[in-house]
């Protein structure tokens, strides 16, 4: 039987001979592709990158470089939103990221900007859903069967516990820690630790903090900002203004801050 696969002429990786790429699919040097696996129109897979059995990416989707693809990924989808209409959209996905079993990612909407963005270095486990129009910073873990519904925006360095869920429009700051099977529909401020159904700030992300090497000066600002936040009997601007007033002017504090200050959907306490 005659082999449907593209092999790019330029590209020294192994593509099986059962995936089907269409011709207008651009496939870097050094990508391997599994069997069964399907890339569809308008996709383009950067060098060096690994994608395993039966994965499906349609297009238009960026994928970019040594990216690690599991098998039964779906990536590149139509967005699950009623409102969607076959327009053009996109999915773009960085460097280094490892996306496991049966990972869903799909591609933006017109009302959300039309992309969907994933960052680099980030480890997707298995069952992991993340929608339309979400934008994912680095270095971020979402643990298998979480999900973000569709315009979430995830900051650096944030863990997803497994089960957890994320409703539309929310933000996560950086370096937060979302327990397991958490029920998120607010904004969760950086560097904090949450947890429960609905979620509840249950303190901060020590842990995390500690891993990413930020110093004992700035964890003790930060432990400082939650305590005025969220044990001192304030409003969310009484403890805007006190935290500007009493606290040093690290990075992190004015993040954390402005973050506060910009959120739309409001901030869990």
């Amino acid at each position: 039987m005659e082999s449907r696969a593209r092999v790019v002429p330029f590209s020294v990786g192994k593509i099986h001979e059962t995936a089907i790429i269409d011709p207008s699919a651009v496939i870097g040097k050094n990508v391997e592709i599994g069997p069964y696996s399907i890339i569809g129109p308008d996709v383009e897979i950067g060098e060096g990158t690994i994608i395993g059995s039966h994965v499906v990416i349609q297009g238009p989707t960026r994928i970019g470089k040594n990216n690690r693809i599991f098998a039964g990924a779906q990536l590149g989808t139509d967005p699950q939103d009623l409102k969607y209409n076959g327009e053009v959209t996109h999915l773009v996905i960085g460097d280094d990221n490892t996306i496991r079993e049966f990972v869903t990612i799909s591609r933006g909407t017109v009302d959300g900007g039309g992309e969907t963005r994933v960052g680099n270095g980030n480890l997707i486990m298995s069952y992991v859903h993340i929608a339309h129009d979400c934008i994912v910073g680095n270095n971020c873990v979402f643990v298998s069967g979480s999900a973000l519904a569709g315009h979430v925006i995830v900051e650096d360095r944030v863990t997803i516990g497994g089960l957890a869920g994320v409703h539309q429009f929310c933000r996560i700051g950086r370096m937060t820690m979302v327990g397991a099977c958490t029920k998120v529909t607010k904004d969760v401020p950086p560097f904090l630790l949450v947890d429960g159904h609905p979620a509840k700030v249950v303190g901060i992300n020590i842990v995390g903090l500690r891993r990413n090497e930020l110093p004992p000066e700035v964890r003790t600002e930060i432990k400082r900002a939650h305590k005025i936040l969220y044990r001192g009997n304030l409003n969310v601007q009484q403890a805007i203004e006190q935290m500007e007033h009493e606290l040093h002017g690290y990075p992190e504090i004015d993040h954390f801050i402005r973050f506060i200050r910009n959120s739309e959907r409001g901030i869990l306490r």
